[in-house]
């Protein structure tokens, strides 16, 4: 027997996810507009701060869960855009560094308002906030798992 969204609480669950994970991030979106950034720019750019001198294709698509080779293409066409520069390592030299420019440094300043975010996590108060990261580690730490995925991508600690 089929269940229906109504009567599986699983599949109930992951449609509000799907739908609230769109509808926050089409804010965004639409905030990193102004600035003519895209969301996926903006969270390269974030990553790549965050790893400091570490930053590598490598360790960025660890991060981000995507597939090495399209980060390498998408940090390609950052490059050209200015918002990047990609060198050797100086001692390994099959590794590439990654560092956000002048212009990128400029432009992940202006990502980090987060007002459309800061609007929309408003609703709840900061005890909700921190049932529902914990509520959400608890879902990712299980997909990545279900990946197969053992070394977890590393992100600011939550408080």
């Amino acid at each position: 027997m089929d269940k229906s969204p109504h009567t599986d609480p699983h599949l109930n669950s992951w449609i509000w996810l799907s739908r609230t994970r769109d509808a926050v991030f089409n804010a965004r979106r639409k905030e990193l507009s102004k600035y003519a950034i895209s969301a996926r720019q903006a969270s390269v750019m974030f990553v790549i701060q965050a790893l400091g001198d570490k930053a590598t294709p490598g360790e960025i698509s660890r991060w981000l869960l995507r597939e090495p080779n399209s980060v390498s293409e998408f940090l390609k066409r950052m490059e050209k855009d200015g918002l990047i520069k990609r060198s050797q390592d100086p001692r390994r030299r099959n590794v590439m560094r990654v560092k956000l420019t002048e212009k990128g440094i400029k432009a992940h300043q202006k990502t980090t308002k987060l007002e459309s975010i800061h609007k929309v996590m408003a609703v709840l108060s900061e005890e909700e906030i921190g049932q529902l990261v914990k509520l959400l580690e608890k879902v990712w730490y299980r997909a990545l798992r279900n990946l197969g995925i053992e070394r977890h991508p590393p992100f600011p600690p939550v408080k």
